[in-house]
């Protein structure tokens, strides 16, 4: 296993991104085909889209690849899997704000993405955090390994704010 981020990443209206020179990421398109899986969107080429409950501030995130599937950490409140596969020799972590990015160096292949997260209730219900504040609780860990492409997959929910992104992964667009 390699970590290729870990520490403290801002995030703006709760949102991260993983891009590789795909196409900008639409709330709709990111959840498009995920069928009730909501956290990371995988829907467009390229991208992921990555959901906190903290509306603006940072967040404790951390970035793993591994060399295959990694054993589920029951640990964490929240946990999804989709397929994603980059579009360009360049795949970076990247803040809402393009403020700060981090290469992560993936191959133009087909991974597997698990996202996992604790506290994000507790970030949602902070909404905003300033740069001197402690830090809400809430947590995430990115794990990338290569596998073939299945379907995004729903493997724990706890929390409000979790349950609220997979609804909207099940709502019709329009």
């Amino acid at each position: 296993m390699k970590v290729l981020v870990t520490g403290e990443v801002h995030v703006d209206y709760g949102q991260m991104f993983v891009e590789s020179g795909g196409d900008e990421c639409d709330l709709y398109d990111a959840f498009a085909g995920q069928d009730g899986v909501g956290l990371c969107g995988g829907g467009t080429a390229g991208t992921l889209l990555l959901l906190t409950g903290l509306h603006i501030g940072g967040v404790d995130f951390t970035a793993e690849l591994h060399d295959g599937r990694p054993e589920v950490d029951e640990t964490w409140e929240e946990i999804v899997e989709v397929p994603f596969r980059p579009v360009s020799q360049e795949t970076k972590l990247r803040q809402w704000n393009w403020k700060n990015s981090w290469e992560l160096g993936l191959e133009e292949r087909d991974y597997r993405v698990r996202y996992s997260a604790i506290a994000m209730d507790a970030g949602r219900s902070k909404n905003v955090r300033e740069d001197d504040e402690p830090a809400t609780g809430d947590r995430y860990l990115l794990q990338i390994w290569p596998a073939e492409p299945e379907p995004a997959r729903l493997l724990k929910q706890t929390g409000g704010a979790a349950a609220y992104w997979h609804a909207f992964a099940t709502a019709p667009v329009g």
